[in-house]
Order: structure tokens, then sequence, then C-alpha cells
């Protein structure tokens, strides 16, 4: 850790956030550390809060602290993907090709939450893949187990960011309400940038579900680009020429 980075985080290291929103959240930065991967050269920061408990994540490149506009993924934990390998999602795949982006950046992070299953943790997550091999589709699972097809909220992840000195952010998704909540917790977000996998068999179902039923901003079918995915992916596997034909 550079001496300026080890500076900067020993300011932050044990600050309350001060509590934010009905809930009153709050979180504080408790340990920070070098981190290299297969991706890059990273630091990672753990955080503590009142809210949900949990231990969530900053995986960060280069000088973050106080910065403008810093590339920023929303990933939050699939322990099927991420760490099995399971292709009824692209969680590994978004997961991997942010790190690959942001690992060629001069700054940027990943947020790592661990919000299980869209927030409705793993056991319950079996229990909708169980739903779905008997027919309904990701969001119908969700519902018949009296969820609603996404529970994930965003208000640690905004107050990591504010830990961090951290006011704008240029968002990699796909998912407006990211977009949405983070505004609301007053975190602006500068720009979108798409974060599309290439399909495969077994999850493009599961894709095209969260693009009709759910919002999210994957074009299956040919319906004109809105001007935020005007600017070319990032698609794991392929190559710009490739890309760009998907935009023909």
């Amino acid at each position: 850790m550079n001496a300026t980075l080890h500076e900067q985080f020993e300011v932050l290291l044990g600050q309350d956030r001060f509590p934010f929103g009905r809930e009153k959240v709050s979180v504080r930065v408790v340990a920070m550390a070098e981190l290299p991967t297969r991706f890059g050269e990273f630091h990672i920061i753990a955080f503590e809060n009142n809210h949900d408990g949990k231990e969530h994540v900053a995986i960060t490149k280069g000088d973050v602290i106080g910065a403008r506009d810093v590339p920023v993924r929303l990933h939050s934990e699939c322990l099927t993907g991420d760490a099995l390998g399971s292709l009824r999602c692209d969680c590994r795949d978004q997961l991997e090709a942010a790190l690959k982006a942001i690992g060629q950046m001069e700054r940027g992070m990943v947020l790592y939450l661990r919000q299980e299953g869209r927030g409705i943790g793993l056991t319950n997550k079996i229990r909708a893949y169980s739903l779905q091999d008997q027919g309904l589709d990701t969001v119908e699972a969700n519902h018949a187990l009296g969820f609603r097809d996404d529970e994930r909220d965003y208000a640690v992840a905004a107050q990591m960011l504010q830990a961090l000195k951290i006011d704008s952010v240029q968002l990699m998704t796909n998912n407006p309400k990211k977009i949405d909540q983070l505004r609301q917790y007053g975190i602006q977000v500068s720009d979108r940038i798409p974060h599309i996998m290439q399909p495969n068999e077994h999850n493009r179902f599961y894709l095209q579900t969260k693009a009709a039923k759910s919002g999210h901003m994957i074009d299956f079918h040919g319906k004109e680009h809105l001007p935020e995915q005007g600017d070319r992916p990032i698609v794991a596997g392929m190559n710009v020429s490739q890309i760009g034909a998907m935009f023909e």
C-alpha cells in the first residue's frame, strides 16, 4: 500500500457515516489490504454496518478516495454463480468482466454486496430454482415464495461510497433500479456503462425474463436502443467487431 493511500485510509478507518434515511443506515470502514488477483492489482476494503449486519467489501483500483465519476459495479453475492460456476445465471461472467475492465482502468471499484439470490438468501434461491425446474420463470418463482422479483436495496452501497468520499459514479449496470436507488440515496450517477453478458443455453430465458419483467436494459428483440444504450457494452468473450455486429 503506497504511503498516500495508507494515510487516506487511516483517516477513514473507524469513522461512522452519519445515519441515513428512515432506517438510519450507517457504515464504518474497518480494514483495508492489498489484493493481487488474476484480473489486476486491487485493494480490498471491509465495512461494517448497522443495517443488515453483513460484511460488504469494496474492491478498488487506483486512487478512488474522494474521486468523482468513479466507474463502479454493484455486484450482489451469488455463491452458485461466483464460486461454483453455475450456468443458470450470468453472475460470475458479470463479476469477472467488471474486474477485468476495472483492472485496466486508472481507477474504479466493485462493491461486493452480500445480497444472495437478489436479496432472498441462498436457501430461498435454491427453492426458487426448484420452482423454475417445474416451469416457473425467475420472477414467478420469487412471487410464489412470497417475495418481490428483487428484494435488494442499495442504501448500504450508497453509504459505502460516501464513506470513501465518493458522490458521483459511472455505474456499470443494465438494471435501472440500481441507478434510481443510488440517486435516491444521494449518489449522482453521471453515466451508465452497459454490462451485457453473452447468454448461454441455460440462462437465456432467465435473462429474457429480467429484461421483460424487471426492466433490465438487455435487448433480445431488436427494439429501439435508448440513448443511454448508445455506448458499446462490455461483453465477456466477444471482440470489438462482434460487439458492433449486435447493433447492426
